[in-house]
């Protein structure tokens, strides 16, 4: 199974969104200045789905297959 972790990391930080603060569990809160909103970012992003909806969230339009 593929992991995603580090290639949805370097998209958002490609696309201008940072790292803001680490949330409950292994979640980190993200800010997205395309949307202008925080959003969460798990820690084991091992499905493509999860990482598509941390893409919509963040507003970047990128999707997995």
């Amino acid at each position: 199974m593929t992991e995603y972790e580090k290639i949805v990391r370097e998209i958002l930080k490609k696309h201008g969104c940072y790292f803001v603060r680490h949330g409950k569990g292994d979640h980190d809160i993200w800010y997205s200045p395309i949307t202008n909103a925080n959003f969460a970012v798990d820690g084991k992003i091992k499905s493509r789905h999860m990482a598509n909806g941390i893409m919509k969230q963040s507003g970047i339009n990128h999707h997995f297959k």
